[in-house]
């Protein structure tokens, strides 16, 4: 049954772009992995991780010389890493700080099926290529979730103890609370950030839109529901609830001031000047963090990922 839920889940839940906005080949004289398709940047490593589902799921690595964190980005479910170059230009930039982003299974060059354990195999992978490869501990990590990114982001944050921050991007309750504002939580519902939240001790950020207007409603599929939901709302703006990140922040143990952007969409909160601006502040505040209260000297970091057990731009429809 457990099986059948995910796979059904997946089927409505996922919508990777297609065909895949750039590809992955090696670079005969270096050997290196590069992207196709898209403008080559210098500063970025591309790699190919195998997750414990058996998958290659592909990651890039974006450095600058001076960053005291790196941010590890979980994008929406309707994008792809070729979609979002820019963006994690950006964020690099303006942030100071590097951006390790990935494909989750089934996405771009990443082979493999996307369902909700696969992400959570994805993200699991990149956490331990980050520590193997570029010795980056937890405190020097903040996960950035955006819409069903929210979902692995804090599968990952609940399990880290020492982690410096999270950010959520017009994250998700869970994948029924986007469907419907249910009050308990089903078995067979997905991304259950509703009770991984109480669980992360670290700084948490909320990024989520201001709604202006009544509430609005995403419902998993694409081609039945929209033209009823059409005729019902008469407009195109998609988004999640505003409920969903205010639940998140109250639920949240250590809360950062939340951002709350007024008149934005569910896809365009990077384009407002204040979105940068506090993320800009939630970085410097981290810093100051790490600088007052270091971490304590221990033998080692706490091993890679290897062992879990799971319960089997989101682009969800207008209910």
């Amino acid at each position: 049954m457990g099986n059948v839920t995910s796979n059904v889940a997946a089927k409505l839940a996922f919508f990777p772009p297609s065909p895949a906005t750039y590809g992955v080949s090696k670079d005969e004289e270096t050997g290196k992995l590069m992207f196709t398709g898209v403008t080559p940047e210098k500063s970025m490593d591309v790699h190919q991780i195998t997750t414990k589902s058996g998958n290659k799921v592909v990651a890039t690595f974006w450095k600058d010389p001076f960053a005291r964190f790196t941010l590890i980005y979980s994008h929406g479910n309707a994008a792809d890493l070729g979609q979002m170059v820019e963006l994690f230009i950006e964020l690099r930039a303006h942030l100071r700080v590097n951006v390790m982003s990935y494909d989750y299974s089934g996405y771009g060059a990443s082979s493999g099926k996307p369902s909700e354990v696969n992400t959570y195999h994805d993200i699991e992978a990149v956490y331990n290529c980050l520590r193997s490869e570029y010795g980056i501990k937890q405190e020097e990590m903040v996960l950035y979730g955006q819409s069903v990114g929210s979902g692995p982001t804090l599968y990952l944050a609940s399990r880290l103890k020492r982690l410096r921050g999270v950010v959520l991007h017009s994250a998700i309750l869970s994948g029924i609370r986007v469907l419907y504002p249910v009050k308990m939580t089903f078995w067979f519902d997905i991304y259950k950030n509703i009770e991984r939240i109480r669980h992360v001790t670290c700084p948490v950020l909320v990024i989520h839109v201001r709604l202006i207007t009544h509430n609005i409603y995403y419902v998993f599929s694409r081609e039945i529901i929209k033209p009823w939901f059409m005729k019902l709302q008469g407009t195109k703006d998609e988004v999640v609830n505003m409920s969903h990140g205010k639940k998140l922040w109250e639920l949240s143990k250590d809360k950062y001031d939340p951002l709350w952007v007024k008149g934005g969409g569910h896809c365009n909160l990077e384009s407002y000047p204040e979105y940068i601006k506090h993320l800009r502040k939630f970085i410097n505040a981290m810093e100051k963090l790490a600088l007052n209260n270091p971490p304590s000297k221990q033998a080692d970091d706490e091993p890679s990922i290897t062992k879990t057990k799971h319960n089997c731009c989101l682009r969800f429809r207008k209910k």
